[in-house]
């Protein structure tokens, strides 16, 4: 049996995934509110493909439960924040899952933290708390970092079919692991150290934080000079070897707008790219803020009132907001503009800021300036509703013309 411990964004998916594929699994959350939603027979977020899913495990055996369970095999995927001011992960919530799971796992279990991780959190904060509660690791206690690899909107997909990093203190136990993820993992799994695979995880999302900003920053470029960003980019991309991604108005979610941070608060002699590039993602949602006045200042808008900011997620098609652009962009407006801005997101039922609507219609009512934040397909099946606005496209979207971009 597997004890997944924390049944968020991760941890959900990925009990469902292994108890549909035949193994015994009890997933474990503090949360009762939560638990007893599951054990109620529905899911607490809105995914692709979830539903069936959490059927299929249902039907499977799975349990849900807000105790831990003695067993040989634990699963943590609890939260990492990371501390805004030091830029330093917070492994905190991961230490005390692992310290509540040694009060009722048998010695020789074997605990697989899936929460990402700076490189050397298991060495500094996780190794030394299981040694002082009397347990040798690699002996009585076997560590394993498996990194999760998968988006929100796409979760069930990738979990099926991402490649995967075993990092385990010994050849023998990270092939073990190996066979556990194998149940339904359909790509490579690697097997490697520890340290190697908290390094991975965070590198890979470091790369493409990096490549994010400078398409940001060749956004700002052309716009000081009046040139078509999105045109430049896709002749830059006919070469063979130029891969430019598409600028936006800023990174949310809680991989790539948080854990290249690991990486500036523990080398910050060393980061110096990574840092620039955090520092630019973290500030273009105020980019996209000062351009929404620009357009308000050239089209006469004086009343803030008429203007609204579709989206709320911080990707199109999920129900997820951690770390939104359009919140960033929100708390920075009420250093700039006296009233907050109307905001809609048909993924989001329940009211998370000020002035939040629920109806499309009512929210285009009185509008004069729509910006899309967020390329949901709602936005994509509704262009006839916003003929007549004027309109901010932070994607290149909209086909409508007249169209204003960052």
């Amino acid at each position: 049996m597997i004890n997944v411990i924390g049944l968020g964004y991760i941890g959900l998916p990925t009990a469902l995934m292994l108890a549909s594929h035949g193994v015994e699994v009890v997933g474990t959350d503090y949360n009762r509110k939560l638990v007893d939603t599951l054990n109620e027979g529905r899911t607490t977020f809105k995914e692709e493909g979830l539903e069936e899913l959490f059927r299929e495990a249902r039907e499977a055996g799975i349990r849900f439960t807000t105790e831990y369970r003695r067993t040989d095999t634990y699963i943590v995927s609890v939260p990492t924040p990371y501390d805004k001011f030091s830029k330093k992960v917070d492994a905190g919530y991961v230490v005390a899952a692992v310290k509540d799971v040694l009060k009722v796992c048998p010695k020789g279990a074997t605990i697989i933290i899936e929460s990402t991780i700076s490189p050397g959190t298991v060495d500094k904060y996780i190794r030394p708390e299981i040694e002082a509660m009397g347990f040798r690791t690699g002996e009585d206690i076997h560590l394993v970092h498996a990194p999760e690899r998968i988006i929100p909107g796409n979760m069930v997909y990738e979990l099926l079919h991402n490649n995967r990093t075993i990092g385990a203190d010994s050849r023998e136990i990270g092939e073990k692991v190996k066979e556990c993820y194998a149940s339904f993992c359909r790509g490579e799994i690697v097997v490697t150290d520890i340290r190697t695979a908290e390094m991975t995880k965070v590198v890979e999302n470091t790369f493409r934080a990096v490549n994010i900003a400078f398409a940001n920053e060749l956004a700002r470029i052309c716009r000081h000079d009046d040139m078509n960003v999105y045109e430049i980019i896709r002749i830059c991309n006919m070469h063979p070897r130029v891969n430019i991604l598409q600028p936006g108005p800023g990174v949310g979610g809680h991989c790539i707008s948080v854990d290249p941070w690991f990486l500036v608060g523990d080398y910050p002699q060393l980061a110096k790219v990574i840092d620039e590039s955090m520092k630019t993602n973290d500030s273009q949602p105020t980019f996209v803020l000062n351009r929404i006045y620009e357009i308000m200042q050239k089209e006469g808008i004086t009343d803030n009132r008429k203007v609204g900011l579709y989206g709320l997620t911080y990707k199109e098609n999920v129900d997820d907001y951690r770390e939104s652009p359009t919140l960033q962009l929100l708390e920075a407006q009420e250093r700039h503009l006296a009233r907050p801005l109307k905001v809609y997101d048909p993924f989001i039922a329940r009211d998370i800021t000020a002035n939040q609507y629920h109806d499309f219609d009512e929210f285009l009512e009185g509008i004069d300036l729509v910006v899309i934040m967020v390329k949901h397909d709602h936005i994509k099946r509704n262009w006839e509703k916003l003929k007549g606005k004027i309109i901010l496209d932070c994607f290149n979207i909209c086909p409508l013309e007249g169209t204003y971009h960052i």
